[in-house]
């Protein structure tokens, strides 16, 4: 797994051909219990890396597209599995812990939920209020800028585009993990507000 901006936090990534983009799994390392988000699947060397780091107590599936690897994680971890409460009697398994907007994850890893999306009550976490997590709804197909899903894939635009106002109104975001494409380190909060910018003409 590779390291990220800060020393508790790792990622790896799969390539997808059909989007030309990563595909990115997050892992938060804490001393009570490791956190994945969104796992794919893992290479021989990042589970024993992730192995290492203390296997893994809790995954969380920021949406029902999003359940990549998460069951066979899971089955050899002894993971608690949580999920989007707005999708609980239609998410493809059950979930050890249905998630709403302002949970608590883990002691600073909060839950914020977007609207309009492609899946209902899609998740997205803020981690001790600098490094926003995402699923779906806001990616990055290109290094340095962020982008939504296509119209076409929204169930309801203008609730998408509130969604990202609401996350871009948190002025201490400096970094965007994506769970497709391009992370922003540094500059994620200025990228997130320019895309709340340009969705709102």
């Amino acid at each position: 797994m590779k390291s990220l901006h800060r020393p508790d936090l790792y990622s790896w990534s799969a390539f997808d051909e059909a989007r030309n983009v990563d595909f990115h799994g997050v892992c938060l390392t804490r001393a009570d219990g490791n956190v994945l988000v969104d796992p794919m699947p893992l290479s021989p060397h990042d589970r024993a890396h992730l192995e290492s780091l203390g296997g893994v107590a809790t995954i969380v599936l920021t949406n029902s597209d999003h359940t990549r690897a998460a069951q066979d994680i899971a089955a050899w971890s002894g993971a608690k599995i949580a999920g989007p409460a707005a999708e609980r009697d239609a998410f493809p398994f059950p979930c050890d812990r249905w998630l709403s907007d302002g949970d608590e994850v883990v002691p600073g890893l909060v839950v914020r939920t977007v609207s309009g999306s492609k899946t209902p009550g899609e998740l997205a976490l803020v981690l001790d209020g600098t490094t926003l997590i995402t699923g779906d709804l806001i990616r990055a197909h290109k290094a340095g800028s962020l982008m939504i899903l296509p119209d076409a894939k929204l169930v309801d635009k203008a609730a998408a585009v509130a969604s990202v106002r609401a996350l871009a109104a948190i002025e201490t975001i400096d970094t965007v993990l994506v769970g497709d494409g391009w992370p922003l380190f540094g500059n994620g909060g200025e990228a997130l507000r320019s895309l709340a910018a340009r969705l709102a003409t």
